[in-house]
């Protein structure tokens, strides 16, 4: 005789046991748990798969977007005949460049290592001057409503005008190409700090406020434990914004201010009617963004607290 006996999910988590009796009469009990009786192999659709299919989304995707831009670039070069250099052309090109991207001729003859780190040193500077200037005073106008009507009309008139049109005062003002560069970023990048900055102080729910001041916190205290963590996700935001212009302003005041730096690289390529290494300038261009971009990201998603709703 054989029985069965299910014990509920509590007891023994689905298994089954089993009672059989043999012609002696001697009772015996087998347990017989769920994993005992799956069958193995790779038909198991109870073992976890790769997601192949999420990991296609996420590669195949990019991989078609360039390679159509090289599908598109490879069929202007063919209809241009000689005046657009092909793709493999591009690239071994960008092979002998990047393979001593740190040599030195002379002053106006260096490696593409050499510009991008001076570029990067004129946005790093103009960048700092713009934070150390712009973060303070983003709060001071978002605090104080009387300094905030002062200003707004001020940030509304100049923050239209285009980057390059300060390069003239730059150049009157610091008499060198250098200083003028640094000052264009500067001037650049301290708009959306300032406004991004006085937003989120604005938007610093009022009962806070309002629980300082039953407290009577010093305005120290007030800016370090209230405003500057409810500003920090609107603070990063407008870094962010700023990086970004700079790295854009950098390369056209290069060129026309000269010097050493990525955007005298290309202008110095089109003087040499250099058409390979306008090419790798640009995509060098586009990588140096794009890494400045998601590094900020990462940071201003790392310090962004979202509320949680039970």
């Amino acid at each position: 005789m054989v029985s069965a006996v299910f014990h509920s999910p509590l007891e023994a988590s689905g298994s089954v046991t089993v009672t059989s009796s043999n012609p002696q009469g001697t009772m015996t009990n087998i347990a017989i748990s769920p994993d005992s009786t799956r069958a193995t192999g790779p038909k198991d659709l109870q073992t976890p798969g790769y997601d192949w299919r999420g990991l296609w989304l996420v590669v195949l995707p990019p991989l078609l977007g360039l390679g159509l831009l090289i599908g598109i670039w490879a069929l202007v070069s063919i209809s241009t005949a000689s005046s657009i250099p092909s793709p493999a052309d591009t690239f071994k090109q960008a092979v002998v460049i990047f393979s001593d991207p740190f040599y030195r001729n002379g002053p106006n003859d260096q490696g593409v290592g050499w510009n991008i780190l001076m570029s990067l040193e004129r946005v790093a500077v103009g960048f700092g001057l713009a934070a150390l200037v712009g973060i303070p005073a983003g709060f001071a106008i978002g605090r104080f409503e009387f300094l905030s009507r002062m200003f707004n009309p001020l940030i509304s008139l100049l923050r239209p005008v285009s980057p390059l049109a300060w390069l003239p005062i730059g150049l009157l003002v610091f008499k060198g190409a250098n200083p003028a560069a640094i000052w264009t970023i500067f001037i650049c990048s301290i708009w959306p700090m300032i406004i991004n900055t006085a937003v989120g102080v604005q938007r610093v729910p009022q009962d806070y406020m309002n629980v300082a001041r039953v407290l009577n916190l010093s305005e120290w205290k007030i800016l370090t434990k209230i405003l500057f963590p409810s500003v920090l996700p609107y603070m990063l935001t407008g870094v962010r914004l700023a990086v970004g212009t700079a790295w854009l302003v950098i390369v056209a005041a290069e060129m026309l201010t000269g010097g050493v730096g990525i955007g005298f690289w290309v202008w110095d390529e089109w003087n040499n009617l250099n058409v390979k290494n306008i090419i790798i300038a640009i995509f060098v261009i586009g990588v140096v963004g794009l890494i400045l971009e998601y590094a900020l990201v990462r940071i201003a998603t790392a310090f962004t607290f979202e509320e949680v709703k039970n």
